[in-house]
């Protein structure tokens, strides 16, 4: 993919690959679904980094302009599933 991943400047390089990781994971769903574990590791990380849910929403409104990628439908999903895998198709 030819597009560019949201991060703030303030954040550590572990935290911005946290973070891209955690994008990777929203394309990976998108993809080919992702284990709601792995996902949810992802996202827990992300909010450590991001705590903020305005900020939050406005990583992944970025990402999806970049990307096409919506991350809340797969958020959503992840927290109504007990287990299994995350798809959205």
């Amino acid at each position: 993919m030819e597009y560019t991943y949201p991060f703030s400047l303030d954040w550590s390089t572990e935290e911005i690959v946290d973070v891209v990781q955690f994008f990777e994971a929203i394309e990976k769903a998108y993809e080919n679904g992702i284990k709601r574990e792995e996902l949810l590791k992802k996202y827990r990380r992300f909010k450590e980094i991001v705590p903020s849910i305005a900020e939050e929403k406005t990583y992944f409104r970025d990402f999806e302009k970049e990307s096409g990628y919506a991350s809340y439908p797969i958020i959503k999903q992840m927290k109504e599933k007990d287990d299994g895998a995350i798809i959205i198709g």
